[in-house]
């Protein structure tokens, strides 16, 4: 008995498997359009289970595709039997109207939508089945239905996509904030699928769609993430001042947390919009009573105040640092403070003597590790604006033996290699940037790539690495803030060694540092030259971007510009520039929609 048992479930399994085996193949066979192979399969398999709906609808699909319609009408008609099964019924409808017998089609969709009256939870069978033949139209009947019989459910966000597939964006949107009001914490998430239709340019019509939807929400209900959804709105569009009223009013609504203004006015000072960036941080200072979060924006505006600050006002500024410290002393607290003080005195000031004396006595402050090492980083690199490099070096190795492998420490490392650069000793620095090649930071493995290429394309054609060393010390002068002087050595390696390796690279380097003096005709000039004399060059997509972004938002040339981006879309698609390029470029262009 044991023994027939063992044997009936060796056969079953192997039944099975066989089953599996071919239901694979049949598969295979499907999605590479091999349909008559397909075909086959999926009849003997329908043999062995006659009543799988998965088999049955890839059959129907099959005949279909092969125009067989009247076997696909068959099979439906035999697994219906007389019985109601709206899928069945709108595969029917559809293979009506593959057959152009359209009111025969229609009248079987209106019966499959009628089919939810009597049971209204096929809503989302039904509309899914619709929407597998891409009868958008039918699905949007069957869900607004539905959303009438069964008032528990909410098929808003079903709609929203069907209506995005439609082109339909104003209707998208609208279903969109319905969802939002049935599922407020998915908020996030409805951003990041919205952002694909609007771009930042606030009259386009996607914008205003979505504009005027939400400010109806806020006349009608104001719930706070109508105001956080506009705030997030206007940011896309850069309108920092008018997502400042939006956040004002969501802490005026829940005064907890300063988090929000902070994150915005950070927006607002990397897009150099530093009026708003201003009033935002001076607001927070006059609404909050906690020490810490009054430190960070007393440090960001006084970053800002110091980006074009003339002697005199660095003067002010200094004092500013120097009362703050009176204040809330020279503490734990105030690290992050006086990080960004030790760093006025070394760049700004060019004070470098204070600027070390001052870091070293934060280091004597019992802090974390981590806090320690951010001082010893600024320190180090204040040594380097010295060019004391050993002294420097020391300091780099420290952070990265007492904080091995993170990021901080990846950090110091590149420092190191970069310092070594400075110094001339190109091979050290080559060892290290090797080991930074695979840094789990994206943006210190790509700086480490880039000045390793540098040293591999350019130590070996000549001996003496005289235009090497030559650029090492232009970028050393550039560090240093010494721009001119940094101008005038890569003029120098631009004349004396003509033809070789290094000289799209020096273009490309000057050519920044005009753009960091405002002489935007010579920046213009270097980029034009590298585009003519170096096409084939690393460099060039660099030279299309950064000399698209020029006409774009100095030299007031938007066609030029339009023209560069439009080289990177086209032939430059594995360029880092080409998503922003092509964003750009549709701006620039006027498209309604960015997708």
């Amino acid at each position: 008995m044991q023994q027939r048992l063992f044997v009936f479930i060796l056969l079953f399994g192997c039944f099975v498997a066989s089953a599996q085996n071919n239901e694979a193949q049949a598969d295979s066979y499907y999605k590479k359009g091999e349909f008559k192979k397909a075909l086959v399969i999926y009849e003997n398999l329908i043999e062995q289970k006659p009543n799988s709906y998965n088999y049955i609808n890839k059959l129907v699909d099959i005949h279909q595709q092969l125009e067989q319609y009247n076997e696909a009408e068959r099979i439906i008609l035999n697994h219906l039997g007389g019985r109601q099964n709206p899928m069945m019924t709108i595969a029917l409808g559809y293979n009506y109207q593959l057959k152009d017998s359209i009111k025969s089609a229609n009248k079987l969709y209106e019966e499959a939508i009628a089919y939810i009256d009597e049971k209204p939870n096929y809503v989302y069978s039904i509309a899914r089945k619709f929407e597998d033949y891409s009868l958008l139209n039918q699905a949007i009947r069957t869900y607004e239905k539905g959303k009438v019989l069964t008032p528990d459910y909410n098929y808003s966000i079903q709609l929203a996509r069907i209506y995005g597939d439609q082109g339909n964006v104003e209707q998208m949107f609208a279903n969109y904030i319905d969802y939002i009001n049935y599922r407020p914490n998915h908020l996030n998430d409805i951003k990041r699928t919205v952002s694909d239709f609007i771009s930042e340019n606030s009259d386009n019509e996607n914008n205003m769609f979505l504009r005027r939807a939400l400010l109806k929400q806020i006349q009608k209900e104001p719930k706070p993430y109508w105001y956080e959804m506009l705030s997030w709105l206007y940011v896309q569009e850069k309108a920092y001042n008018k997502s400042f009223i939006q956040e004002k009013a969501l802490f005026m609504r829940n005064p907890e947390s300063l988090e929000r203004l902070i994150e915005l006015g950070v927006m607002a000072k990397k897009d150099a919009d530093d009026e708003i960036a201003k009033s935002i941080f001076n607001y927070v200072l006059d609404s909050t009573q906690d020490k810490t979060t009054a430190l960070i924006a007393h440090e960001y505006i006084l970053e800002i105040e110091t980006r074009n600050a003339d002697e005199v006002q660095l003067k002010e500024i200094d004092k500013t640092y120097n009362d703050l410290f009176s204040e809330f002393g020279m503490v734990r607290r105030t690290i992050p403070l006086q990080i960004a003080y030790g760093k006025f005195l070394a760049f700004n000031l060019k004070d470098t003597e204070k600027a070390t004396t001052f870091l070293k006595e934060s280091l004597k402050l019992n802090v974390t590790h981590y806090r320690k090492s951010r001082i010893k980083l600024l320190l180090a690199d204040v040594l380097v604006l010295q060019e004391k490099f050993n002294e420097a070096l020391i300091f780099y190795s420290q952070i990265q033996n007492e904080l091995k492998n993170s990021t901080i420490a990846q950090e110091a490392r590149f420092k190191v290699a970069k310092t070594s650069y400075y110094k001339g000793d190109f091979d050290w620095a080559e060892s290290q940037l090797k080991i930074l090649k695979s840094s789990t930071s994206q943006l210190i493995a790509n700086d480490a790539l880039d000045l390793k290429l540098l040293i591999s394309d350019n130590k070996y054609e000549d001996s003496l690495q005289t235009a090497l060393k030559q650029y090492a010390k232009a970028d050393l002068y550039a560090f240093q803030n010494r721009t001119d002087d940094a101008i005038s050595l890569l003029n120098k390696i631009l004349e004396e060694h003509q033809g070789e390796n290094i000289i799209a690279q020096t273009l490309f380097q000057q050519a920044k540092l005009f753009e960091k003096k405002k002489q935007y005709t010579k920046a213009e000039a270097n980029y034009q030259e590298l585009i003519n004399n170096f096409s084939e060059d690393m460099l060039i997509d660099d030279a299309y971007y950064y000399l698209a972004e020029l006409y774009n938002t100095h030299l007031e040339k938007s066609e030029e510009a339009k023209d560069h981006y439009e080289k990177i879309i086209f032939e430059h698609q594995d360029s880092i520039y080409f998503i922003e390029a092509r964003r750009k470029f549709r701006l620039l262009r006027g498209d309604n929609s960015i997708n």
